[in-house]
Parts: C-alpha cells; sequence; structure tokens
C-alpha cells in the first residue's frame, strides 16, 4: 500500500547527508587551510593531484578552476587550426559544444546509441572529415562510452581522443584482450569537474585534467597557469585556471570515500532495476557489460508519447519524489549553435531522448525505504495509465 508521506524528505541529491560524517574532518582541513594561508597553489592541491592519479592508477592530473576549462584548455594543447571539426554527441551538456566554440573550433554533433546514450562509433566513423581534429568523448550518467572502438577510431584516422569524464569519475572499461581501463585516462586527454553534484565533488567550482603524456602534462600546467614556466615568463597564450587550496583540501577528504559512495549508488541503481524493470513504459538505464557504471545520474526513458514523461514527472512531484530532465533540449538546436546550420530531425535519437528520459534520485544516503517508496509510486503512476 502506498503511505501518502515519503519515508523522510527525498532530496534528488542529498550533500548535507553524504558530508555529515565527515564533518570533523573537513573542518579540520578547512582551519588548517586557513592557517597556512596559501589560497592559491598551496600545498594542498600537488597533494590532492597526487592521490588522485594514485586513485586513477598513475596518469599526470593537472588540477584547474572547472570541468569546462578542462575541456577547452584539453582542447588548446592539441594546437587545432581555427576552423578544425570536433566531433562531440549531439546529447550532452552544452560545456562540450562550448568548449569548442570558444576557441574558434566547429562543434560537430554526431548521433548517439539510444541505449546507453553515449556516442555512436559508426556516426562518429561517417562523421570525419579531412577537417577533423578531435573526438570528444562524454561518458554520460556514469558510464564509459566505447573507448576500444573509438581509440581505434582515432588511431586510425589520425585524430585525437579527448575524454569527457566529469560524470564518471571511477569507471573502468574492460577490452575485448581484458585490459581494464580506468575512464578519463586512454584519450590524449582526459577531464572531469569537481562540481558539487558530481560524484567527487568539491563546495564550489573545480576540475582537473588527466594524461600519460609527460610532455603535454607540462604544456597543460603551462596553460591553466597563464601560459607562463616561471613567473611573469609567459611561453603560450593561456588561461588562469587554477583549483584553489580551500577546494583541494576539502576534496582530499572526500576522495577515500569515493569507492564506497559507489558502491552505494549501484546498490540504489540495482533496486531500482528490481522495482522498475517490469513497469510498463519505462525503459532501466541499459549496460554496456565492458563498463562498469557509478550513476551519477540513473535515468529512465519513458514512452515517446507526447506528455507521458511530464504526466511521469508531475505525478512524483505530487508524491514528494524529486526528479530531473537531463538535457530538455539538444544542443543542435539550442540558439547559441543556430550558427552551425543544423536543423530539427537530424539527429532523432538525441531528439527523442531530450522528449523522454528522467533522471531519479540517486545519491549514497538514499535508504532503503526511500528507494522502496519511489518505486511504489511509479508503479502507481503506471497502473493507472
Amino acid at each position: 500500500m502506498l503511505t501518502s508521506i515519503p519515508p523522510l524528505p527525498i532530496q534528488l541529491l542529498d550533500l548535507a547527508a553524504q558530508h555529515a560524517p565527515l564533518q570533523a574532518e573537513l573542518e579540520a582541513a578547512l582551519r588548517a587551510t586557513l592557517a597556512e594561508g596559501a589560497f592559491i597553489q598551496g600545498p594542498a592541491v600537488g597533494e590532492f593531484a597526487q592521490e588522485l592519479s594514485r586513485f586513477l592508477g598513475g596518469p599526470h592530473v593537472i588540477p584547474c578552476a572547472n570541468g569546462t576549462d578542462a575541456l577547452q584548455l584539453a582542447l588548446m594543447s592539441l594546437q587545432l587550426p581555427a576552423g578544425s571539426e570536433v566531433i562531440v554527441p549531439a546529447f550532452t551538456y552544452v560545456a562540450t559544444l562550448e568548449a569548442a566554440a570558444v576557441l574558434g573550433l566547429v562543434p560537430v554533433p554526431v548521433e548517439v546509441r539510444p541505449d546507453t546514450f553515449n556516442l555512436d562509433p559508426v556516426a562518429v566513423a561517417a562523421a570525419i572529415t579531412p577537417r577533423t581534429g578531435a573526438i570528444v568523448a562524454v561518458h554520460l550518467f556514469g558510464q564509459c562510452a566505447d573507448l576500444e572502438a573509438l581509440c581505434l577510431l582515432a588511431d586510425q584516422r589520425g585524430v585525437a581522443l579527448i575524454e569527457d569524464n566529469a560524470q564518471a569519475i571511477g569507471a573502468t572499461f574492460t577490452t575485448g584482450s581484458g585490459d581494464v581501463w580506468q575512464a578519463g585516462t586512454v584519450g590524449e586527454v582526459g577531464t572531469t569537474s569537481f562540481f558539487p553534484s558530481k560524484n567527487l565533488g568539491g563546495f564550489g567550482d573545480g576540475g582537473a585534467l588527466f594524461t600519460r603524456d609527460t610532455e603535454r602534462a607540462a604544456y597543460l600546467r603551462q596553460l591553466a597557469n597563464h601560459g607562463q614556466t616561471r613567473k611573469y615568463h609567459h611561453q603560450h597564450i593561456g588561461l588562469n585556471s587554477r583549483l584553489d587550496t580551500v577546494q583541494a583540501a576539502l576534496l582530499r577528504v572526500k576522495l577515500p570515500h569515493l569507492p564506497a559512495w559507489t558502491a552505494a549508488r549501484q546498490h540504489v541503481a540495482a533496486r531500482y532495476d528490481a522495482l522498475l524493470a517490469e513497469v510498463p513504459g519505462l525503459q532501466v538505464p541499459a549496460r554496456d557489460l565492458r563498463s562498469t557504471h557509478v550513476f551519477h545520474q540513473y535515468t529512465l526513458t519513458v514512452d515517446d508519447v507526447p506528455g507521458r514523461r511530464d504526466a511521469l514527472q508531475q505525478h512524483l512531484a505530487r508524491h514528494g519524489v524529486p526528479s530531473a530532465v537531463y538535457y530538455p533540449l539538444p544542443n543542435h538546436l539550442q540558439p547559441a549553435y543556430a550558427y552551425l546550420g543544423y536543423r530539427e530531425g537530424q539527429f532523432p535519437v538525441a531528439e527523442q531522448l531530450c522528449r523522454t528520459v528522467l533522471s531519479l534520485p540517486i545519491h549514497p544516503t538514499l535508504t532503503e525505504a526511500q528507494v522502496q517508496y519511489i518505486g511504489e509510486v511509479i508503479g502507481g503512476w503506471a497502473g493507472g495509465q
């Protein structure tokens, strides 16, 4: 029987509950940083970079100011001629296109797979031209794109592979030969964001780049710090993009807990799967068996019937369950990108996803009772259709 009141208020993301057990450690880290007074490039920044590198299996880690800067710096490091094309998913957050556009590069949206929502390698292959300089693979919602196929394609066609790993830190991809790759560490450069809502989120903006190329790492460090090798000596045109010491110190406290938080997210996702797999008119998130899924989002697809997704969202809200639509309008139809000349209907999968996706609450502190309640609410909606 569905209760009228959910078990405790349900949050789409409950950072207060997640941080509560760490409060003493977080406050101690903040006090130590305040006492040091080194708020830019203080010791915690380098220490966090080293610890994150170990977590990811040893790549160079270059902290920066945010995830969008990380994408822009990654593309800057390729030194592509103006007007070069950058392949991006047709279904993704706008920052992936934005980073290319602000550099005078041409974002080229490419269709995604209807199951995993990630880049379709067949569509990528068809979109590569002599002007293509890079492919940006977004590991959307916490699951790796087809890294093996995209790496092979990039190598064969002589283009760079950039990984936008803002939503999938800690995910892995297993190749056909059994090699296990850490998301974000496979292409020329990987990027991530420490925006508070991310699986490893800070307490403000922050980001980082990953690369296994020592020379590129040195170049990225210069680009992120006004293009300088030493103070007041500028070899390159760069950005002012640095992770501040306070964020690094607090992220150091959170990083050791990321595996446990990931496991908790995966447990919640498994419970959702069990509760919702047989609900008519819904599709639970597909899994690529080669990739782990760290569930930055748990995203359903609803039957593509006008108003049906919105009706479910409204039903959830009436019963105290928040939800979100990532993303309601495809980037090729955004007014800012009208100059690219795309029209409605050119990317039918991406456009359909924008009409049908709905993300449910998922975070490490979501309780069994809350998950059960959400499942019952959705089941009640389906039964009333």
